[in-house]
């Protein structure tokens, strides 16, 4: 007892303490209205201050004008919080006011209380005021602390306040007249007193040093490493890696990002870097480790092994975000337990006299801690999505790298690429819903508590509802799942062939074949749409079903109380709706949850499928450190294949050993085996037997050029640091110092996807310049002096393989024999086997394979002779009309990357073009309309009100028909009130039906027409579009975007619409007990649209911003699909993944950043609407008692518990919307290119027998490639006769493939006209004018396939007519080798054919078509001179009707033309017969014969070099 009478001993002294101060004439201390009027005397001293302050301020500012140093970089600690506390001060005493003016307006006035309410009054406009300075002065205090007057002013008000409280306390321990209201506004204006003095007297100066920051302030500034800190942020590590307890809850580490967002555009550069834990470089190791290790439990991979790694390595995240989920759970079931109480509380059940406050208090506690929970979860399960989906690019991406060949046929490229675009991003996505299931069980459990607390026995009809319920969830499920799998199935078809044809647009194009394999694109998208519908109408009736299950539950419930007589209070009616309402939001999300479950498993499979393919055997090649053995490398007895599983392997018996230094020469027929066998050496070709060792270092040069986009000193230099004196010297080894001098940026001109912007002679000496500047042991060159002219090859010869290679070991395959003598060793291969071996002269005299070679070489220059000596055919008739006969061509190549592509005034490739600012309404409405003009919109709303109004309507109904307590008497019977209750609900659930229908159908018919008007609009395109875009930019639209369209969008925008009838719902009928909440709604309702305005540009920007930065994740991964070979021909899949890496966090900078500034404003909406429930509630327990029917008011309740989930969910969905909509926009942006000249001009279309002669008659021909760039042809005029075999010749650059491509109109003249007997081309159709041309183009083109689709895409051909072309071009034996015969199967890019036979399909191709015009541009450049011959041979049997015209680097090619067109600088520099050309001494044609004779000439060659 002792305890509890030194209390009352201490309060009994101080009353009489008390009464002596009264009895001596210190009374009026003791009144409230003295402590209030002088609390307000204070308050009202500090607002004048402030005003005279300010005034003074202007004055001064306007007669002194201060120095415009830049802002100091301190602030104080505890700025915030102090700016946060002050307008909490001022929220409060304007909520208290507004309360008690209500309350007492209807009853008795009196001085207290008017004092009171001054007191409030002038209290909220004070800490208002305070607030505005400190925020308006953030970066102004130059001083050590606040300012003194401040400070001192604190103290008075801490004062003060203690005192209040004290009194208060004395008072009510008198027994005095003390109310409620008054005590808790002095213990919050003491704790405010007690914080607020506490940072002005004790606060310290905090040394800001982030640059983010300062950027806010210095946003002018300029760093020298621009490039550099646009890719890393600026240098900058994310705040949130060191923001403290306080900022981490409040998301405030994000408020810098968020203020630049609203100064100005964001760019990748604002972006802060991510703390070292959450990129790849903190995370993969580890990943990998535990990867590792589940493959090896399991034995191999497997979906379950995958999820075990990507579990364990975030298990401290998974184990945080469950413990999170533990705390909000039972926080969101507070309200629901206590509305009962609640209600009871209105009906006059006063237990005690504070029992009103302390419910509000529960309610308020509850309701912060469930906000505070809720925010950090959903932010931390982004946070592992974000990373597991970085984790998983990063494993595909290594996977990629190291695939076997016969591994890349069965996955493409394109859906490779799908794996990471899709699969990934789903499974990171799946880390949102990862708790949902074992929470649900959680959920429901509690609310199994509350009912039976409320309903008894009835609790058990509630479980068995909810376990019918959750039983539904399997066969919906599984549907989902197979819809879901057969989806991706289809998709993954259709990026495969789209990621094919994008490649290849060139050709589909020059061949009129664009609109066809569009059409097989919209067959395969087709196949897709077909599951697309079935898979969202099954979430429609998923929908229905889950929207259903709480209706479902609830009537469930009330008919077992009808039955056994339990009887329905209002109080018990609702906090049974309250506790099911919650219960049916894990219930709603099911569906969704159910649907993301079944989407995770198939891309865990799937990706478990591709992780466990073959890789390349890492056995094949035993690597020496050089100097350890004179041989550089050596096969004993080898026999390798590309494709284990054929019987017959594709190199035999190979024997070969390689000295340091020497260079060996391969040569043979085509598909002898020859780049295998380099294959073979770089370790891509499977092992069955035999040995290989490889000493040193090596380099690759690729028959097809591998370039990366970039610029083309990165490409040449390869990861390697510049030695500038080196990189000089290789540039004039390679011929490349011209082509460099006359780029507007030298070697830092922008290299378009593939070396699209290149010529193929530019991309293949790049090549070899970038193996050269390896400086590796061993160089390994597939034919690297096909794909340039004489000159060049010779002189890259000399200067490299003898000058700069001259100690290195160097294996070269090639067709030229001219660059044979000088071998120390040559292989003659055929049909997989090393044939002969030896030098030159010996076996030119043993090897009958080798005589054969170099006899047909003989044969092809014999025909010089010939040539000379045969009579003219064109007679006198040929002229030169523009006066350029006498121009001379220089020695060296002068070339401007494909006869200008790139001009002063900008590289080509430029950066992906964003939006910038709001989202514009007419995407939108674009959008809404597309489908049926938007007339199902009204029809989807009204579905939504009407559901809205009934399921309102069936509470309301519950609320008024039961009695607010057991001794009342119904309003009406219990039957009457269950009828009801499940027409109105089940009338709901019909409209739910209707709603989620008409949506589907909606969203279905959207995602189509947007489809068809993108690929569309991609198909049609000019070739300068697919030139300047990466295909990673079109693919991220076709893919990402277009999934987006297809599954996401129509239900964000549904969301938004839905949420803001439901939130207009719950403010209506929380305003109909009391229209004096609008009060606090109206400027609560202001300050989320502001947080919503303040937040919507930096979230569109870094939304933006994802999808910019997504794209150079997948150009990246595919270039380095195709170029893996090259990669790893340089041992360089280090660097690369690296690389990789880099790009997937630069990818998650703005999505780790954009997902904070979400929970940025969802916090802050969170505050705002706890505040707005806590005021209702407050105002509800301070009317007087029966002012209001406490049933309704319980009503008005049981939805404000929801109000902060709903307020949030309006601006949540807004905002996603907005983030969502932009995949629209990046969709219509692409559908609005422009497009060709029309395919067909019907009132001009030409006879169907042209062209009939074949005459082509050139007439002041003048092109550009854009207006801004000089002229490419400057005035060319000429006439191909028709009939005749025309040469073109010229050196890289001098505008042959310009002329080519204005024949097909891929590049339109800018002046002058192309007449085709007669009909001048710019006026019929592009398809019109192309289906009637044909072309053999210089890179040799297969699709996936079969043969007899690559040969007759369009199938217009019968089998015995394809069976003829391919015996024309001699491979018909070939194929009828095969299994499948026509239907053998092609890979993807024509892999498993060799690159000489790809150059023979594609004439196939012409045979079949037959057309009077064939261009043949470097059509042989890929195959030896024997298959050279024959296929000339061909071409002069079958077209020697026909016009043909030739651009080769081989004169032999071109000596058996009618006529020879010498371009030089744009411009005819000479134009006769062969012959005419020859005799003349001062001709440049008959120079360049005379130079190649010389080169040509293997005996020549080997004295010249």
């Amino acid at each position: 007892m002792e305890l509890f009478d030194s209390p009352k001993q201490f309060l009994e002294n101080s009353l009489s303490h008390s009464s002596t101060l009264m009895y001596s004439g210190g009374s009026f201390l003791l009144k409230t209205t003295f402590l209030r009027s002088f609390s307000g005397s204070l308050h009202l001293i500090l607002l004048l201050g402030f005003l005279i302050s300010r005034a003074c301020k202007n004055s001064w500012a306007r007669h002194v004008e201060g120095p415009k140093g830049s802002p100091g970089r301190s602030k104080l600690w505890y700025y915030k919080p102090t700016l946060i506390c002050c307008l909490g001060v001022s929220v409060f005493s304007l909520v208290l006011c507004v309360t008690n003016y209500f309350y007492w307006y209807r009853n008795d006035w009196s001085e207290e209380k008017l004092v009171f309410l001054l007191d409030l009054g002038l209290k909220t406009l004070a800490w208002g005021a305070l607030s505005v300075y400190l925020y308006g002065q953030s970066s102004t205090f130059g001083g050590s602390n606040f300012p003194l007057l401040l400070r001192v002013w604190w103290g008075f008000y801490l004062s003060i306040s203690c005192y209040c409280l004290v009194m208060d306390i004395v008072l009510s321990a008198k027994h005095a007249s003390v109310q409620t209201r008054y005590i808790i506004s002095d213990i919050v204006t003491v704790i405010a007193g007690l914080f607020c003095c506490y940072v002005g007297f004790f606060g310290k100066i905090e040394i800001d040093d982030n640059l983010l920051e300062e950027s806010l302030l210095h946003g002018d500034s300029v760093t020298v490493g621009a490039e550099f800190n646009k890719r890393r942020g600026g240098g900058t590590v994310t705040p949130y890696s060191k923001a403290g307890l306080f900022n981490i809850i409040t998301f405030s580490w994000l408020s810098p990002l968020i203020a630049l967002g609203n100064k100005k555009a964001l760019d990748l550069e604002d972006i802060p870097q991510l703390y070292s834990r959450d990129s790849l470089v903190g995370t993969l190791p580890d990943f990998k480790k535990r990867l590792e290790s589940a493959v090896n439990s399991s034995n191999g991979m497997t979906s379950f092994g995958l999820a075990k790694a990507l579990i364990l390595s975030e298990w401290k995240e998974i184990i945080y975000t469950a413990v999170l989920a533990l705390l909000h759970t039972p926080a969101s079931y507070v309200g629901p337990y206590l509305i009962d109480d609640f209600v009871q509380y209105l009906n006059g059940q006063h237990d005690f006299n504070s029992k009103g406050y302390l419910l509000v208090l529960a309610f308020s506690v509850a309701k912060l801690v469930e906000c505070l929970c809720y925010r950090q979860l959903m932010f931390r399960l982004q946070l592992v999505g974000i990373r597991t989906r970085s984790l998983l690019v990063a494993i595909i991406y290594d996977k990629g790298l190291t695939l076997s060949c016969q591994s890349k046929q069965d996955h493409t490229s394109g859906e490779i690429i799908n794996f990471m675009a899709v699969d990934a991003e789903r499974i990171g996505e799946f880390s949102w819903s990862m708790h949902v299931p074992w929470l649900v069980l959680l959920q429901v459990g509690l609310a199994l508590a509350i009912l039976y607390k409320d309903l008894g026995l009835a609790a058990i009809a509630a479980f068995v509802a909810t376990v019918l319920v959750m039983l539904a969830n399997v066969p919906l499920g599984s549907f989902l799942e197979k819809f879901q799998d057969k989806l991706m199935e289809s998709k993954d078809k259709r990026m495969k062939a789209t990621s094919e044809i994008l490649r290849n647009m060139r050709i589909l194009k020059l061949q009129a074949w664009e609109m066809k394999f569009l059409s097989k694109i919209i067959e395969l998208r087709n196949v897709e749409a077909g599951w697309l519908k079935k898979f969202v109408y099954a979430q429609a009736l998923t929908s229905f079903v889950f929207y259903g299950a709480p209706t479902f539950v609830s009537v469930a419930t009330f008919g077992a109380c009808l039955l056994l007589g339990i009887p329905l209070s209002s109080g018990r009616v609702l906090s049974a709706i309250a506790t099911v309402r919650i219960l049916q939001g894990p219930i709603y999300s099911l569906p969704d949850v159910m649907s993301m479950i079944a989407q995770t498993k198939v891309s865990l499979d799937r990706l478990s499928s591709f992780l466990r393919l073959e890789d390349l055997q890492n056995n094949v090649v035993e690597k020496l450190p050089q100097g350890t053995t004179d041989v550089a490398i050596e096969i004993t007895a080898g026999n390798f294949t590309w494709d284990l599983s054929s019987p017959d392997p594709t190199l035999k018996d190979i024997n070969l050993k390689v000295r340091n230094g020497m260079k060996v020469a391969v040569c043979g027929i085509v598909g002898s085996g020859k780049s295998s066998l380099l294959s073979c050496i770089l370790g891509e070709l499977a092992k069955i037997s035999g040995t290989i060792r490889l000493c040193g270092t090596k380099a690759y040069v690729a028959q097809s050029p591998w370039i990366q986009s970039g610029k083309i000193e990165e490409n040449i230099l390869f990861g390697k640091k510049m030695d500038r004196e080196r990189y000089e010297r290789i540039i004039e080894a390679c011929c490349l110092k011209k082509d460099l001098e006359i780029l507007p940026f030298g070697d830092q001109t922008i290299i378009g996807e593939r070396g699209i912007n290149m010529s193929g002679g530019q991309k293949q000496r790049v090549q070899i310049a970038r193996a050269i500047y390896q400086d590796a042991d061993v160089y390994l060159l597939d034919d690297p002096f096909s794909a340039v002219d004489a000159h060049t090859g010779s002189h890259i010869f000399k200067e490299c393989l003898l000058g700069l290679l001259s100690s290195k070991t160097v294996i070269y395959i090639t067709h030229q024999v001219e660059f044979l003598p000088m071998a120390d060793l040559i292989l003659v291969m055929r049909d997989g086997k090393i044939m002969e071996a030896g030098k030159y002269g010996d076996i030119l005299h043993s090897g009958a394979d080798f005589r054969e070679l170099v006899g047909a070489h003989k044969k092809a220059l014999s025909g010089l002779a010939s040539t000379q000596n045969r009579p003219d055919s064109l007679g006198p008739t040929v002229s030169i009309e523009n006066g350029e006969t006498e121009s001379s061509i220089e020695t060296d190549e002068n070339s401007n990357l494909q006869d200008g592509m790139v001009g002063p005034r900008g590289q080509l490739v430029q950066e992906e073009e964003r939006e910038k600012g709001r989202v514009g309404f007419p995407v939108y409405w674009k959008f809404i309309t597309t489908a049926y003009g938007g007339g199902l919109v009204p029809f989807i709303l009204l579905a939504q009100i009407l559901f809205q109004l009934l399921q309102i309507g069936s509470n309301y109904w519950l609320a008024w028909a039961t009695p607010v307590s057991e001794d009342i008497k119904p309003a009406v019977a219990g039957l009457t009130l269950i009828l009801v209750y499940v027409v109105l609900v089940v009338g709901g659930a019909f409209c739910v039906l209707a709603r989620s229908s008409l949506l589907a159908t909606a969203g279905y018919k959207t995602a189509t027409i947007l489809f068809n008007k993108l690929h569309l609009a991609i198909f049609r395109a000019p070739m300068s579009f697919f030139d300047a875009t990466p295909s990673g930019r079109i693919l991220n639209r076709v893919s990402t975007d277009q999934s987006t369209v297809d599954m996401s969008i129509q239900y964000r925008v549904a969301a938004s619409a839905f949420s803001m009838i439901q939130l207009l719902g719950v403010i209506a009928v929380m305003s109909q007990v009391a229209w004096q909440v609008f009060i606090i709604f109206i400027p609560v309702v202001a300050a989320c649209v502001w947080y919503q305005q303040y937040y919507l540009p930096s979230a569109r920007e870094l939304a933006r911003l994802v999808g910019v930065c997504k794209a150079p994740v997948i150009q990246h991964f595919s270039e380095t699909v195709s170029g893996s070979t090259t990669i790893r021909g340089f041992d360089q899949e280090s660097r690369f993944r690296d690389t990789n890496m880099e790009l997937s966090d630069v990818y998650s900078r703005p999505k780790f950043h954009g997902a904070g500034a979400m929970e940025w404003l969802c916090f802050r909406l969170d505050m705002l609407s706890s505040f707005t429930f806590g005021f209702s509630l407050i105002f509800l327990i301070s009317l007087p008692e029966r002012f209001i029917d406490p049933a309704i008011a319980g009503l008005a309740v049981t939805y404000g518990l929801n109000l902060n989930a709903i307020l949030a969910w309006v601006i949540w969905n807004l905002c996603n919307m907005e983030n969502k909509i932009i995949s629209v926009e990046r969709i219509l942006q692409y559908s609005c290119i422009s497009s060709e000249p029309a395919l067909v001009i019907d009132n001009n279309r030409p006879h169907p027998s042209w062209p009939s002669s074949g005459e082509i008659g050139i007439s002041d021909l003048q092109v550009q490639y854009a207006p801004h760039l000089p002229l490419v042809l400057r005035g060319i005029t000429c006439t191909f006769p028709g009939g005749m075999r025309t040469g073109i010749v010229g050196r890289t650059g001098s505008g042959k493939s310009t002329l080519i491509q204005t024949l097909f109109r891929v590049v339109e003249p800018c002046a002058g006209q192309i007449l085709i007997d007669g009909v001048n081309i710019s006026s019929i159709g592009l398809h019109d004018l192309r289906s009637r041309l044909s072309i053999i183009p210089q890179d040799p083109t297969m699709f996936e396939g079969t043969v007899r689709s690559n040969l007759d895409p369009l199938e217009e051909y019968t089998e015995d007519q394809i069976w003829e072309a391919l015996d024309k071009c001699q491979l018909g034996d070939k194929v009828r080798k095969k299994e499948g015969k026509l239907d053998s199967p092609v890979a993807e890019n024509g892999e498993n054919w060799s690159m000489g036979q790809r150059q023979l399909v594609c004439l196939g191709r012409v045979l079949l078509k037959k057309s009077k015009i064939l261009v043949l541009d470097e059509a042989t450049a890929s195959v030896d001179t024997a298959t050279d011959n024959l296929i000339q041979q061909t071409l002069r049997h079958h077209f020697s009707d026909c016009t043909v015209i030739t651009i080769a680097h081989r004169i032999t090619s071109v000596l058996d033309s009618a006529v020879i067109l010498l371009l030089d600088h744009g411009l005819v520099a000479e134009y006769d017969s062969p012959k005419r050309l020859l005799d003349k001494e001062s001709s440049v044609f008959a120079q360049l014969v005379a130079e190649y004779m010389t080169r040509s000439s293997p005996v020549s060659a080997a004295k010249t070099m």
